[in-house]
C-alpha cells in the first residue's frame, strides 16, 4: 500500500475507532510525517518495501540527532511507527511487522513537582477574590468590573483544578451541565473515558460565585455556548489561556518554582496520599489506566514518611 494512504487510514483508525484525543492524533501525524519523509528520501513509497533494517536505521538516526531529543519524544515516535505497522498487519495489508525489533528508550523517572499546601493557598489567593456570591457590582467602574469578573473566573478555574486533580484539557472541555450534579464533577478523560470526581466545598463556592456573577456577563459578550469556562469575549476558554491564568497567578504569588497546570494535578495527588488516601482511590480520581502510573506519587511523600519515622520510632535517632 502507498505510504501516504497507509498513514491516512491509520490516523483515521486511532481517531474514530480508538477515540484518541485530537492532541494525540496530531502528535502521531507529526511523527509519521517525519517517518514518511525519511523513507521517501531512501526511495521507499510503499509499505511492502520497508524492512526491519530500515526501521532500525531510522530510529538510530533520530536518536543521534543534535541536540539529542528527549527520551519521551523518541518513545512516542517509536510508538507511532510501531502502531502504523501493527495496524497494517492487523488489517491483512502486510504479513510482517518490520518495527517488531524496536525497543523504546528508557525515560528518566522524574518525580512530579508538587507545591506545598501553603503554596497552593498562596496561588489560589493570587488568582482572584475569595469565593462570594454577592451579585451586585455596586456601581463599580466598567474596567474594574471586567477585571473583577475575570478574577472570579480565574479563582473558580484554579480551585476546580486543585480540588479535582483533573487535566487542564478536561477542565476547559467541561459544559455547565457537567457541574450540575451537586458535589461531584463529571469529566471526560483520555480515550473519551468518563469518570466522576468529588468536589470540595471551597471549589463549589468558587464555582457558584463564577456561575452567579461572572459567567452570565461573559456569555453576553459572545455566541451562546454550553462550555463552563469562557474567555473575556465570551468564547470558550482555551487550554493555552488557562495555562496563562495559572502562570500569572504564580507570578503574583511570588512562587519561584515552575508552576504549570500539571503542577496542581501533581499537588492534588501528593496531598491526598500524604493525608492517607489509598493509592487505588487516587488512581481512580486521576483517571490513570494503570496503578503503576499513580505509584510515582508515593515517592513524592518520602520526606513526610522520613519525618514521621524520625519522630516516632524509639531508635530512629
Amino acid at each position: 500500500m502507498r505510504l501516504d494512504r497507509a498513514v491516512d487510514e491509520y490516523l483515521r483508525h486511532i481517531s474514530i475507532e480508538r477515540g484518541l484525543s485530537d492532541h494525540t492524533v496530531a502528535a502521531y501525524r507529526r511523527d509519521l510525517a517525519g517517518y514518511l519523509d525519511w523513507l521517501q528520501s531512501h526511495n521507499i513509497d510503499d509499505s511492502a518495501e520497508i524492512t526491519s533494517a530500515l526501521v532500525t536505521q531510522f530510529a538510530a538516526e533520530r536518536a543521534s540527532e543534535q541536540p539529542p531529543p528527549a527520551a519521551s519524544s523518541l518513545a512516542r515516535l517509536q510508538s507511532s511507527v510501531r502502531g502504523l505497522h501493527r495496524h497494517l498487519v492487523r488489517e491483512g495489508i502486510e504479513h510482517d511487522d518490520p518495527s517488531g525489533r524496536l525497543r523504546p528508550p528508557k525515560a528518566a523517572r522524574r518525580l512530579p513537582k508538587a507545591l506545598t499546601i501553603d503554596q497552593v493557598e498562596q496561588l489560589l489567593d493570587a488568582s482572584g477574590p475569595a469565593p462570594s456570591t454577592d451579585a451586585a457590582d455596586g456601581g463599580v467602574p466598567a474596567e474594574a468590573f471586567v477585571a473583577d469578573i475575570i478574577a472570579i473566573r480565574d479563582r473558580a478555574l484554579l480551585e476546580l483544578l486543585y480540588a479535582t486533580g483533573a487535566r487542564v484539557s478536561e477542565i476547559v472541555q467541561l459544559d455547565v451541565d457537567d457541574v450540575s450534579h451537586g458535589d461531584v464533577l463529571r469529566v471526560r478523560g483520555k480515550g473519551s473515558k468518563e469518570r466522576i470526581i468529588p468536589v470540595g466545598s471551597f471549589a463549589r463556592r468558587a464555582l457558584e460565585a463564577y456561575l452567579t456573577r461572572s459567567r452570565p456577563e461573559l456569555s453576553r459578550r459572545g455566541r451562546a455556548t454550553p462550555r463552563l469556562f469562557l474567555g473575556a469575549r465570551g468564547a470558550p476558554l482555551s487550554r493555552q489561556s488557562a495555562w496563562l491564568v495559572i502562570v500569572g497567578a504564580a507570578e503574583r504569588a511570588g512562587l519561584t518554582a515552575h508552576v504549570s497546570p500539571h503542577t496542581l494535578r501533581h499537588s492534588f495527588a501528593t496531598h491526598l496520599l500524604q493525608g492517607g488516601a489509598d493509592v487505588r482511590v487516587v488512581q481512580e480520581l486521576l483517571g490513570h489506566a494503570s496503578v503503576s502510573t499513580t505509584q510515582i506519587y508515593t515517592h513524592v511523600s518520602i520526606d513526610a514518611l522520613r519525618d514521621v519515622y524520625t519522630t516516632s520510632h524509639p531508635r530512629a535517632r
